[in-house]
């Protein structure tokens, strides 16, 4: 599909932003904040004007309560090991908390099929509800092995949407621009790890499971921060 033609050069400038940033360490720990195991998770401040940078990012995709209480964003590469082990546990988390605004920013940082995978969901989120994003995203994530923009067109496909347009859209250059913001701002955070996530202002590196995701939210409600 001619949309392909776009990878070359959006595979290299993704990795390029990947490997750019110099925000703080992986290992940085700012805020008291366990994985499943209990052990602490590497997390961080963002900062104002990160925060201002973040909010104006247009591959911003919303599901859940677009209205809600509490907002989570969640960058993510598709063939990144760790992001599909959450993947269940986000779906899970935004299903289960009805004032839950879920937000997913694809950041295709490892590989020409994590590029190729990163613009067809940007175009098709452009076609769906957000019911039925969450939806095709579930598909996309089923079943093993990498993922590529042919695995997520067929996804796409599942959920209604005409291949054909959806690949012409992948291949526009607004949704490659959408894809290199992400990737630049993802680097410029220091967003060094995937899944990272993003609440109440701290960058938080890595998936610490559903429960430590489930107190996050509580206390972003009970006092507006991430640790009460």
């Amino acid at each position: 599909m001619t949309w392909l033609r776009t990878i070359g050069f959006a595979v290299v400038f993704c990795a390029a932003a990947a490997t750019a940033g110099h925000a703080a360490p992986l290992g940085a720990v700012q805020h008291a904040i366990k994985d499943d195991d209990g052990d602490p998770i590497a997390n961080f401040e963002l900062g104002a004007g990160m925060s201002a940078r973040l909010a104006k990012l247009p591959g911003q995709v919303a599901v859940g309560n677009l209205h809600g209480d509490v907002t989570l964003l969640q960058f993510y590469d598709l063939n990144c090991p760790y992001c599909r082990e959450a993947a269940a546990d986000v779906d899970t988390l935004v299903r289960a908390d009805s004032k839950l605004k879920l937000v997913f920013l694809p950041y295709a940082v490892l590989s020409v099929q994590s590029v190729q995978g990163g613009l067809v969901e940007i175009a098709a989120a452009k076609m769906l509800t957000p019911e039925k994003f969450l939806e095709f995203h579930r598909r996309v994530y089923a079943g093993r092995g990498l993922i590529d923009g042919a695995r997520v067109l067929t996804a796409a496909q599942d959920v209604g949407l005409d291949q054909q347009k959806l690949a012409g859209e992948a291949n526009s250059a607004s949704t490659l621009e959408i894809l290199k913001e992400n990737a630049n701002f993802g680097s410029a955070a220091g967003l060094a790890a995937t899944p990272a996530y993003v609440i109440g202002g701290v960058a938080i590196l890595g998936h610490p499971g559903l429960k430590p995701l489930q107190t996050l939210v509580a206390s972003m409600r009970a006092c507006g921060k991430v640790v009460c």
